[in-house]
């Protein structure tokens, strides 16, 4: 299977170095307005998560200044979308049109309208649409979803998420954002969160948020979701006010009946795990292998057939971006607002 990759940003070299250790598929063609990102030299790409782009070797990798080519090119089957949000629903529309499969970086699109359209245009072209949440292929998090489904550890209790960046330079300099959604932290962290709170226990009852205000959107923002009908407490915390020292920290802390379930990004203890009536710390056995790599591996099966494609699926994705609506609308309310479906 030939995928290819539109925006050669943070996330378009991590889509294509998690591609290298694909079975059954390969990046096929890139696109990029940048002649240097064409040429291979990614030196100067980097990202919270650590990652650096390097210098690539692209040979026999078709390369394109405009992604209408890579569309149309009639050796692509799967066009891996990882361009701005605002970009999201034309590109993804056009290549779906083009008869392309498609994958789009999180989140699904800015609003919901958009996301409809993306989704309404994949029925029309008959074929499908992925969205990257990739927090439901990193280990520790899918731990907790398996932990959950196979009771083990009896009912989920309660349970706290936590995603920071650092304070982008902007708002260390006083400045305004350089775009609307730059200052979204709901958008851009929050919504990691979100998704997987959902893929746990589907759609809360009720949605409370508050933030810390700037640029027009919230630097930083704690929600909860109510599940009144389950008597569960659920909470979050995202936000972009760490210093430079702190660029990137998620986590969590997962408190069923009979274990608590303890992981943070910045420790090097990995997950951890106590049990009823043991005192001793368990590191259960992870995958080792690379949540993007499982990500995109997931979507290449579902398109031979080996699965049934529900994990990135597009309307769970729009749901999580209902979420994301509804923690900015509590927070200008200052109350909580019920899940409308």
């Amino acid at each position: 299977m030939n995928i290819g990759i539109v925006g050669i940003g943070f996330m378009g070299t991590t889509h294509f170095n998690a591609a290298k250790a694909l079975r059954g598929a390969r990046v096929f063609a890139i696109s990029s307005r940048d002649p240097a990102k064409l040429s291979g030299d990614w030196s100067h790409i980097s990202g919270n998560l650590g990652r650096q782009g390097g210098v690539q070797d692209l040979t026999g990798i078709r390369t394109y200044t405009d992604y209408r080519d890579l569309l149309a090119d009639p050796d692509v089957d799967l066009v891996d979308i990882c361009l701005p949000v605002e970009l999201h629903r034309p590109v993804a529309i056009e290549a779906l049109r083009a008869g392309k499969h498609v994958l789009v970086e999180k989140p699904i699109a800015p609003t919901l309208a958009d996301a409809d359209a993306m989704i309404q245009a994949a029925e029309e072209a008959g074929k499908r649409l992925f969205v990257a949440h990739v927090l439901r292929f990193f280990p520790e998090f899918a731990f907790v979803k398996k932990a959950l489904e196979s009771g083990e550890y009896g009912r989920l209790v309660a349970a706290h998420f936590k995603r920071v960046i650092s304070k982008p330079k902007w708002a260390m300099d006083g400045a305004e954002p350089p775009s609307p959604f730059a200052a979204d932290v709901v958008l851009d962290l929050h919504i990691h969160d979100a998704d997987f709170v959902q893929f746990l226990l589907g759609m809360p009852d009720r949605v409370f948020a508050r933030g810390v205000p700037a640029g027009g959107g919230l630097l930083y923002v704690h929600a909860q979701y109510l599940y009144d009908r389950l008597g569960i407490s659920i909470s979050c915390q995202s936000g972009a006010l760490s210093m430079e020292a702190v660029p990137f920290e998620h986590g969590f802390d997962a408190y069923f009946e009979k274990a608590t379930l303890s992981f943070n990004s910045r420790s090097a203890e990995g997950l951890s795990m106590w049990r009823l009536n043991q005192q001793e710390i368990v590191q259960p056995t992870l995958s080792s292998v690379d949540p993007f790599t499982a990500e995109l591996q997931y979507v290449v099966d579902a398109l031979q057939g080996k699965n049934d494609g529900s994990l990135l699926d597009a309307r769970s994705a729009r749901n999580s971006l209902f979420l994301c609506e509804l923690c900015k609308e509590s927070a200008r309310r200052g109350e909580p607002v019920a899940v409308r479906q």
